[in-house]
């Protein structure tokens, strides 16, 4: 079951509020172990949220077909579908339940659901705040590693300390992990380069020196 926009928002600045005090604290003394350089689960499939574009195909009922966004409280609106819930559901998941209610009107339905976009759940995207060139959220994908994290934000200011950086993970109860982007983007270190988790909220401290 999906949860709604308001509760996500609120997990999110309970994380960056979390994140922010443990990013001062890095910025002293990074005492965290080293993220481990494997951390994508095998399983994990794509769940929808606000602002992807979600194509319904009802097959051999094409005035059914049509192409809706995913509005900003997680809901989606279509032919005899009306503020159905999509946050937090895979497309699967989203297809057998527009079959259901458009078994009221037409027998046996068969739904597909193909997923544009990809922005995802608030709670899974990637957040990076504190000395990056361009601090925002990403979407998560699959195998997506810091490597890639810091490319989207356009790397490291002049006043970051990279090598102090930590990676606030919600997935394990807001366990967090050293990393070292420094070295992995200033000295082309690959060692340093780590996989992300959904939900992973990447804290880059001000260098003190």
């Amino acid at each position: 079951m999906g949860i709604s926009v308001r509760d996500a928002w609120s997990a999110v600045v309970r994380v960056v509020a979390i994140a922010v005090a443990a990013g001062a604290l890095a910025g002293c003394a990074s005492s965290f172990p080293p993220a481990p350089a494997a951390a994508a689960d095998a399983d994990y499939n794509y769940v929808i949220g606000p602002g992807d574009s979600v194509q319904i195909v009802v097959w051999r009922n094409p005035e059914l077909s049509t192409s809706v966004p995913v509005r900003p409280d997680g809901k989606i609106t279509a032919p005899l579908v009306e503020d159905l819930p999509a946050m937090g559901k895979d497309p699967s998941t989203l297809a057998r339940d527009i079959e259901q209610h458009l078994s009221k009107f037409i027998r046996d339905p068969v739904v597909t659901v193909i997923v544009g976009g990809f922005i995802g759940p608030y709670s899974e995207q990637i957040r990076v705040i504190g000395e990056a060139a361009n601090p925002q959220a990403l979407p998560y994908k699959q195998k997506m590693t810091l490597l890639d994290v810091m490319i989207a934000v356009g790397g490291l200011t002049d006043f970051a300390d990279g090598n102090g950086a930590s990676i606030l993970r919600t997935a394990e109860g807001n366990k967090q992990y050293s990393v070292r982007i420094r070295d992995l983007v200033k000295r082309g270190d690959v060692s340093a380069n780590v996989e992300m988790r959904p939900g992973d909220v990447l804290i880059i401290p001000q260098s003190w020196f």
